[in-house]
């Protein structure tokens, strides 16, 4: 996976510098821009060749959702702007995939056990044992895998003997608990098993079990008088043992040949372990019956997991921004169907008072230039570009069409069909028709407000399931605390 990771890395770098001559306000812009120029390129190389159909329309159906939610713009300066910023998404997501998992490799590399020669690393003692997955390669064998721990340092017969003499200095005080000395013991001893940095696995033994039992206990109530008790400690370090011997007979197993062939790698490295107990390093056997063992660390490499998940995260940020574009168009027509009453109330009110349809569409963005710094209203953006269309010399029907066409709403296009038909065909009944179509389309908005309120009312459902709940469970468990303490 390394090879891939800095295959990737490499891939970046000539990206970046490729892109340096690009414009952007830092290197991943740069980088993003690139790319798009480069499809762009692409593109024009395969606009002579067959092409698939799918592709041109779903690129005229992004062209037409930014367009329609930012009419004002230029739609190939939105598009290119969309696809860098996807770009980039991706190759960030990408590059972080890439050095976290890089990270990964390298921290499970530095942490080998296993060093060149067959050696592996002890911990000193007191630090705990280590465990390690190796695999071990003999010829004309399959390879073995063993998951091992590896043993902490152990002390020396000197080492051990010194440390002894210690403890048995420490340990009459240890014992004493709340007693002042050994001389005086009136309440329970602390017959401890371990002692605080020492090796030792301490036993008791007691003289008089009804007087001072092992686990420390003193049974004084019948005493007449002071009565002198013997406790024998008995402490253990590895071999080393004071009595307590047991016996067990153990019948040999009957093995398959792979049993026997891994039971002897098992009894190679158990003899290791003994021969170099008291060494810093341990080092493994080199060879079975005269044949050589190939020892390697079996290391579990999850970066390469880690990389899919940055891959997975890359594309997930790609296609969620298509998401998010779709849920804007759907917010976009509901604004529309919200604004569509008051738009038609104002045409009928300005032409109720004498204006033309054109001086009631002026009059609708002049009102709205006054006001856009305050909010930004996607149908009366529509209607500025229709009165620029109308001031640049463009037909009214024309214009009127295309507005409703731009809306993209089936009641917009309703308007803008019954404006231009007015417009083409005369008709005296055109202010009564949008009283009528105002009246409508009120009735409408309280329909479309109830269904909203509806889905919001649905949406808190699971809200309140949890609040009920939880009050619930603060109203049952001071009962049930009270019912069980009755």
């Amino acid at each position: 996976m390394v090879l891939i990771y800095a295959a990737l890395l490499v891939m970046y770098i000539a990206l970046f510098l490729l892109a340096r001559g690009e414009e952007g306000k830092n290197p991943a812009d740069r980088m993003a821009a690139y790319l798009y120029r480069q499809k762009q390129r692409l593109e024009r190389r395969a606009a002579g060749r067959r092409h698939s159909w799918k592709k041109d329309i779903s690129r005229r159906q992004l062209e037409d959702r930014l367009k329609a939610l930012h009419p004002e713009l230029p739609v190939a300066a939105q598009v290119r702007e969309y696809y860098r910023k996807q770009y980039k998404l991706v190759l960030l997501a990408v590059l972080a995939g890439v050095l976290l998992s890089l990270a990964a490799w390298g921290s499970i590399r530095t942490d080998s056990l296993l060093a060149d020669g067959g050696v592996l690393k002890r911990n000193p003692y007191g630090q705990g044992s280590i465990p390690v997955e190796l695999e071990a390669m003999v010829d004309g064998e399959e390879q073995e895998y063993f998951d091992y721990v590896v043993e902490e340092r152990k002390y020396t017969s000197k080492e051990a003997e010194q440390l002894y003499r210690e403890a048995s200095e420490k340990l009459p005080e240890a014992i004493l608990g709340d007693n002042e000395s050994l001389e005086d013991v009136r309440y329970p001893l602390q017959l401890v098993t371990k002692l605080d940095g020492y090796p030792f696995e301490i036993s008791w033994e007691s003289s008089s079990y009804a007087l001072v039992n092992t686990d420390g206990t003193v049974d004084n109530s019948g005493l007449e008088e002071g009565v002198t008790v013997t406790l024998t400690a008995h402490i253990r370090y590895e071999q080393t043992a004071w009595d307590n011997q047991m016996y067990v007979q153990v019948n040999p197993a009957v093995y398959t040949d792979r049993e026997r062939f891994r039971n002897r790698l098992e009894e190679l490295l158990q003899e290791k372990e003994e021969q170099t107990q008291s060494a810093e390093e341990m080092i493994l056997p080199d060879s079975l019956d005269s044949r050589p063992i190939v020892w390697k660390e079996v290391i579990r490499d999850n970066s390469g997991t880690l990389f899919l998940l940055a891959v997975a995260a890359a594309v997930l940020l790609y296609w969620g921004r298509r998401r998010e574009l779709d849920q804007m168009i759907e917010r976009r027509k509901k604004e529309l169907l919200l604004d569509y009453p008051e738009i038609v109330n104002k045409l009928a009110l300005y032409m109720g008072a004498g204006m033309t349809i054109r001086n009631a569409f002026f009059k609708m963005g002049e009102d709205y230039r006054k006001q856009q710094k305050e909010r930004r209203r996607y149908v009366y953006e529509e209607i500025l570009i229709t009165c620029n269309e109308l001031q640049g010399g463009k037909a009214e029907s024309e214009a009127y069409d295309r507005f409703g066409r731009r809306c993209q709403v089936p009641v917009y296009m309703k308007l803008s069909t019954l404006l231009s038909q007015n417009l083409r065909k005369g008709s005296n009944d055109l202010l009564l028709m949008l009283r009528q179509e105002a009246d409508n389309a009120f009735a409408e908005r309280k329909n479309l407000a109830k269904k909203l309120g509806e889905e919001a009312g649905t949406k808190l459902l699971l809200p309140m399931m949890m609040m009920l709940c939880i009050v619930m469970v603060l109203i049952m468990i001071p009962a049930f605390f009270s019912f069980t303490a009755g």
